[in-house]
């Protein structure tokens, strides 16, 4: 079998971007909950964001999410970002939280609000000038609740246009990536539920649109690293949104559902040349949930991902071929399965102390002092979070 040895070349420069809204206070449908430390700005986002980076060197970059992280002086903090180490990422916009947008947004029957949805998606489009972000990404909210509510054929129209508009605007080393939920908020059709709606609208953007794949927004049974295999098989796969989800929502750390399906996906990425500096698709987090702390949750979330991804690249890809060409079912299942089942974290907590980091980043996080500071510092002002 491969040997780790072998593999930890390539986890140099592996790259999760994290998000700025995971530090901010999230909850139920029912509450939002507040926690000592949590950030009141961008800037604080950003300083939690880098904590990440500084304890698991695997976190370069944060991704932030309009308005919630607007600000007057974007070069500022671009250099204040900078100046921490990390550099600001992909940028989300927000078509789900205006009155305007209750029966839709991009997809709406009235050309005034289709316009004003339009519009902040060319505002999202201007900060990323400004920012140096190459993504921008846009997830809708859209959809009915009940049969006969909206012309299902005609909200798709009145999306393709919008987002052809959209499109029209994003400069030639950007890109449009458009993600997709199968349910929730909208519980009789949404109008992008699945990869395949995605596709369809990002192929007839053009090649600078492509798909982002939410982990945690498919129905319990999908599977996923197939939606994987065939987006890259495309060229269409432009980044993941890793998390987990058990039942319904998402959001929950990465890996916590099922190990192996991160395993399995991964084993895809890597299949498919979605791995690697050069390879365009961006590993990203959306994570906010509200029990766990937030900066040793992403902690996890990026260790989760690293883990799996050097499980992954430890499967014997040579042999593999063999077994699967010779018809030996039993014979490739089990080399598969013996690179999921080898325990590596020893060896990545050796592979991060040769780089000048903490072989267990969670325990050096907690030993720190940093959340205690910020929870002492952090006193006044309004919490960040999503209500």
């Amino acid at each position: 079998m491969t040997t780790f040895a072998e593999i930890a070349p390539l986890l140099e420069g592996q790259a999760i971007e994290v998000p700025s809204w995971a530090y901010g206070n999230s909850g139920t449908r029912f509450r939002v909950f507040g926690s000592p430390g949590t950030p009141r700005t961008v800037e604080e986002k950003i300083a939690d964001a880098a904590a990440v980076n500084r304890f698991t060197g695997l976190a370069p970059m944060v991704s932030l999410h309009i308005p919630w992280d607007l600000v007057d002086d974007w070069a500022a903090l671009k250099a204040y970002a900078e100046a921490l180490g990390i550099g600001l990422g992909t940028i989300n916009s927000n078509t789900f939280q205006d009155d305007d947008y209750k029966l839709g947004a991009l997809t709406h029957t009235d050309p005034a609000v289709r316009r004003k949805a339009i519009d902040h998606h060319l505002s999202c489009i201007d900060v990323m000038d400004q920012t140096g972000s190459r993504d921008l990404k846009i997830w809708l909210a859209e959809g009915t609740n009940y049969p006969g509510q909206g012309d299902m054929r005609g909200r798709q129209d009145r999306l393709a246009e919008s987002l052809g508009t959209i499109y029209e605007r994003i400069g030639p080393d950007q890109r449009l990536v458009l993600e997709y939920k199968f349910f929730e908020p909208a519980f009789y059709h949404t109008d992008v539920p699945d990869w395949g709606t995605s596709y369809a609208h990002v192929s007839a953007l053009g090649e600078r649109a492509l798909v982002c794949l939410d982990t945690g927004h498919h129905a319990p049974g999908t599977n996923i690293e197939f939606i994987v295999a065939q987006l890259l098989r495309l060229g269409k796969l432009g980044s993941f949104d890793f998390n987990s989800r058990f039942y319904a929502d998402d959001d929950l750390i990465v890996g916590a559902a099922d190990p192996f399906q991160l395993f399995r996906i991964l084993v895809e990425v890597i299949r498919g040349g979605g791995y690697g500096p050069d390879s365009g698709v961006a590993f990203m987090l959306d994570q906010c949930h509200n029990i766990e702390k937030k900066i040793p949750g992403q902690i996890r979330s990026v260790l989760n991902v690293q883990e799996m991804t050097a499980r992954a690249l430890l499967v014997d890809t040579e042999a593999l071929r063999v077994a699967q060409g010779a018809g030996d079912v039993l014979g490739a299942n089990e080399i598969f399965m013996d690179a999921f089942y080898t325990d590596i974290r020893a060896d990545l907590a050796g592979w991060r102390e040769e780089r000048g980091l903490a072989g267990d980043p969670l325990r050096a996080f907690a030993e720190s002092g940093y959340q205690d500071k910020i929870e002492a510092d952090r006193v006044g002002g309004t919490q960040a979070g999503w209500n």
